[in-house]
This record gives structure tokens, sequence and C-alpha cells, in this order.
């Protein structure tokens, strides 16, 4: 604990679900109602719950008690609500609670700022690799919701081999790209909102090496409820990086080993039916198709 930083507090809604949690945290806080919820929570994380019965009434109060406590360290609220959209993580900073933007949000805005330099200096070709094991499971006709589809480069080759394809990306940038180019394409922010569906497949090209374990899990949750077939491209390798290139602007980036993707795979519903290494300038990309356990 560094008792010169302020706390983190993860404000997560008291929705019934258990949510994934990528922070190491100290303590689960709840107001009366959301008690259930919080205990359920912190049995999950291994941490103790304290209920606190004025958090509804004095938020801005008890929730700086707790941001005093904790210095240093990162704890979860539950069922608080301080007129932001939930989950949020925010801090104290003097002058207000503070919302703090994740790595995914810094990501998504700096895809925001040069949508047409990024289409201009990535590679033209489709992803080929991932879309021949895709075709080789599903028929011709079959629907597939696209996450991320950037310019929609994949899109357009997943069309011309017969599926009905739903472009979708979280930055709205990307979005209107795409409808220039005379396509429909719906904003769709992979972490906080629903999928719709059903579909036949979940097709995700160099999207998921965007999120922590935490936030893919819950993509791998939630693609599961909506398709029994899953094909995305990730990168090999160790650890997290930024990087600037295609774009001269930072990006987040999570590289994965094998063994440590398959058990995630298997964790969140899925089973690994194919899983090929293909190269490219920056490093190897794993290309998965997995079928719904």
């Amino acid at each position: 604990m560094n008792l010169m930083c302020p706390a983190r507090i993860l404000l997560l809604p008291a929705d019934g679900q258990d949510p994934e949690v990528a922070e190491r945290v100290a303590q689960v806080y709840a107001g009366p109602f959301e008690a259930a919820a919080g205990s359920r929570l912190a049995e999950h994380l291994g941490v103790r719950l304290t209920v606190v019965p004025e958090l509804t009434q004095h938020p801005d109060a008890e929730l700086q008690a707790i941001a005093d406590l904790h210095r240093g360290e990162a704890v979860v609220v539950l069922g608080l609500d301080l007129g932001l959209k939930l989950p949020a993580v925010v801090e104290h900073t003097g002058d207000g609670w503070t919302r703090i933007a994740s790595d995914n949000e810094l990501t998504l805005a700096a895809y925001e700022q040069a949508p047409d330099k990024f289409r201009d200096t990535i590679p033209k070709d489709p992803n080929n690799a991932l879309i021949d094991l895709l075709a080789a499971r599903i028929a011709p006709g079959g629907r597939v919701l696209e996450l991320g589809s950037g310019t929609g480069r994949d899109a357009i080759e997943l069309e011309r081999r017969g599926f009905a394809v739903r472009r979708t990306d979280a930055t709205r940038a990307f979005v209107e790209m795409m409808r220039a180019d005379g396509h429909a394409a719906d904003e769709l922010n992979a972490l906080t909102d629903e999928y719709g569906g059903p579909y036949d497949a979940v097709y995700a090209s160099a999207v998921f090496l965007h999120f922590d374990r935490a936030e893919l899990t819950a993509v791998l949750r939630k693609s599961a409820r909506c398709a029994p077939v899953l094909a995305f491209a990730t990168r090999e390798g160790k650890g997290e990086e930024w990087s600037s290139r295609h774009l001269d602007l930072p990006r987040h980036f999570v590289l994965w080993q094998e063994a440590p993707l398959r058990d995630l795979l298997t964790a969140s519903g899925w089973t690994v039916e194919q899983l090929e290494r293909t190269e490219s300038k920056i490093g190897t990309w794993f290309q998965v198709l997995a079928g719904r356990a």
C-alpha cells in the first residue's frame, strides 16, 4: 500500500451477476440492498465485505471515508449512484470524484483520432487464415457478428464468401467510415453492450488483444450466449505493451501464451477446435476456431 496514492474505487452495478474484476481488490463495500450481491462478490474475490447502511443516504461522505481508509489500494463499491454509467473507476482529486479512463478506453480514443491513417497503413488483405477456419465450420448464408470491424476489410471478404455479416465497432469513427463506404454498421462496445442475436458465429480479428484477462473473460462469455461458434485472432507473446504502430498514437495490447489462452476459453464456455499460428511483420498470431461447450 502506498499511503501517498489515492484509493481506486471500482463502482459496480449490483445486478446479481458476479462481474469480472481485473484489479487486486482489498475489500468490497455495499449498501444494505446490495448486501447479498456484495457477499457473493467478496467470497468470489476472497476478501471481506463491509455493509454500509449510510452509503445511499450520504454517498459522498461515505465514499470519501472509504477512500481515506484505502489509500494506495483498490476497493469495490456496489450499487452506488454517482450519475456515472457503471462499471466505472473513480478517484478523488481534491475537487470531487473523477472517473479514470481504462486502458481500453484510451485505446479506443486513439482510434477515434486517426481512423483514415489507420486504414492507410494497415495491410490491405483480409485475414484469410481466420476466414478459412470459419468457412470450413459454418455454411454460406450463416449470420456472423463481427466484433471490432474497424475499416470493414474482413467483412467484405466474409460477405464475398456468402456470409451475412453484422458489422460493429466501439469506435464511432470506424462505424461512420463503413457507413460512408455504403455498408450498414452498428456502434457496439464488446465490453459494455449486449450483442443481440442469435448468430451462427462471432468473428473478431485483432480485437481481443486489446482486452485484459477479466475483460476478455466477459467478452468470451457474452459471445457464448449468442453464438455456437467463435473465430478470433490474437497475438502470441508475454505480458502487455503500448504501441503506436500504424497510428502514431499509443494503444494497449495484451499478448498470450497458448496454454493460458486455451484454459481461459475452457473456463469461459468454449472448446478449442483449431488453433493455428501465422506470421506477420510484428510477430506470431493465433488463429482460433472454438465451439460452444
